[in-house]
C-alpha cells in the first residue's frame, strides 16, 4: 500500500474543498461546466455541493446565474485567527499615526504562499491617496511587500518561499530577485515603482518579530504639488512606524531585523 494514501477518506469534504481551492485560483466567476471540469467531477456530484457552499456564504453568484466565486467569508474566518487578530489590533494606532503624518495611505501585508494578502488598512486623512482593498492579493515576486516579506526570512524560509513561487512561476529570475533583496536588506525598505498604478512608488518596510518578519507595513506613495512631506521623510516615518509595531508585538523587546 502506498505510504502517502490518505487514512481516511470523506468524498463529500474532498469536493468541497476542491471547489473552494478551484475557486480561489480563479481571476474571475467560474459556471458549473468550468467548475466540473476543474475539479474532474460531474455536474451531478457538484451541484449539491454548490448549493450548501452558497447558502453557507463561502461562494456566491455576482451576477445572479450561473457563476460562482469566492466571498470574504474565508478571508474572515482567517482574520478571526488570535495571532492574526493581535497583530491588527497592535498594528492599528500606529498606522492611523502615520497616514496622519504622511497624508498617505498605508496597509499591512502578510505572506500567503506564493503570495501576499492585504489584511488591514488604513485610509488617507486627504482627499486624494491610493487605497488597496483588504484581501487584495499579488504574486510575493510583483509587490514591495513581497520583497520585504522574503528579505526578513530565516535562510531556510527563504528557501523553501523560492520553491514554492518557482512552482507557480517557472520563468521567475531568482538572481534578479536576490540582487533585489539585498538592495532592500541594505536599505532597510523595498522602494519600488507599483507594477500597477503609474507614478506610485510602494514604500515597504518589515515588522519583526523574533528574527523574521511576520508582515510588511506598506504606503503606497503619490507624488503630489503641494504635499507637506516627500518621499525620503515619508520612508523614514514608515521605518519608524514599522520599528514600533515591532516592539509592541515582542511586548517591549525589539525585533532582530
Amino acid at each position: 500500500m502506498p505510504t502517502d494514501s490518505p487514512k481516511y477518506r470523506a468524498p463529500a469534504l474532498d469536493k468541497g474543498l476542491d471547489i473552494l481551492e478551484l475557486l480561489a485560483k480563479a481571476t474571475q466567476p467560474l459556471s458549473i461546466a468550468e467548475i466540473s471540469d476543474g475539479v474532474g467531477r460531474s455536474r451531478g456530484e457538484i451541484f449539491r455541493m454548490l448549493q450548501v457552499l452558497e447558502e453557507r456564504d463561502y461562494i456566491s453568484r455576482p451576477d445572479g446565474e450561473g457563476s460562482y466565486s469566492l466571498t470574504p467569508r474565508l478571508f474572515r474566518l482567517g482574520m478571526e485567527q488570535p495571532p492574526v487578530r493581535n497583530l491588527v489590533e497592535t498594528a492599528m494606532p500606529v498606522m492611523h499615526r502615520l497616514a496622519d503624518e504622511i497624508d498617505q495611505s498605508c496597509h499591512l501585508v502578510v505572506p500567503s504562499q506564493e503570495q501576499i494578502v492585504v489584511i488591514a488598512r488604513v485610509d488617507p486623512p486627504g482627499e486624494t491617496g491610493l487605497v488597496v482593498r483588504v484581501g487584495h492579493r499579488r504574486p510575493i515576486s510583483h509587490s514591495a511587500s513581497g520583497y520585504v516579506l522574503l528579505a526578513w526570512q530565516t535562510d531556510d524560509t527563504r528557501e523553501r518561499w523560492f520553491r514554492t513561487m518557482l512552482d507557480h512561476e517557472p520563468g521567475l529570475k531568482r538572481t534578479r530577485i536576490e540582487n533585489t533583496l539585498k538592495e532592500v536588506r541594505g536599505a532597510g525598505l523595498a522602494t519600488i515603482p507599483s507594477e500597477v498604478v503609474d507614478g506610485v512608488t510602494d514604500l515597504s518596510a518589515p515588522i519583526i518579530e523574533g528574527n523574521h518578519a511576520v508582515c510588511a507595513l506598506t504606503v503606497p506613495f503619490i507624488e503630489r504639488r503641494g504635499a507637506k512631506i516627500d518621499m525620503n521623510a515619508t520612508a523614514r516615518l514608515l521605518v519608524a512606524a514599522a520599528a514600533d509595531i515591532s516592539v509592541d508585538l515582542s511586548h517591549g523587546a525589539p525585533g532582530q531585523p
